[in-house]
């Protein structure tokens, strides 16, 4: 590998523990939020905010990953994570539409997107050689 396709590996190789790190924070953050019937506003939304955008730049990362290393012959399991990482982006991002919804709602609504987008990278991460379900 070149140092720009290490750097590259690395980097998402390393992201992946701040996705880690943001998921975590950000669900402790909205359920405290939920229980506690804070604002929406003045508390879960920068966790959401956190949690999405990285997700995001995970997953431009893995992109980048893609082009520069390229997707040999028989390696279609990269596809496959690419695909059911792009499907866990949009879900990480569904919390947006539900602005108008009561603080509440919102609450639910952002649980159910970490959860869904959890659901959605352990299966991808899944896909991926060395990788089972169950360690």
């Amino acid at each position: 590998m070149t140092t720009l396709q290490n750097i590259l590996f690395y980097a998402h190789s390393g992201v992946r523990w701040l996705v880690v790190l943001a998921t975590v924070v950000a669900l402790v953050a909205v359920i405290i939020g939920l229980a506690q019937k804070r604002p929406y506003e003045a508390f879960a939304r920068r966790f959401m905010l956190i949690f999405s955008s990285l997700v995001g730049v995970q997953w431009a990362l893995g992109i980048l990953v893609m082009l520069v290393l390229g997707v040999p012959e028989g390696t279609t399991y990269r596809w496959e994570h690419a695909v059911i990482m792009t499907l866990a982006l949009v879900a990480a991002h569904m919390y947006l539409p539900a602005k108008r919804q009561p603080d509440s709602r919102r609450y639910v609504i952002s649980i159910v997107v970490i959860l869904v987008t959890l659901v959605l990278v352990f299966v991808g991460v899944a896909r991926l050689p060395g990788q089972s379900l169950l360690g």
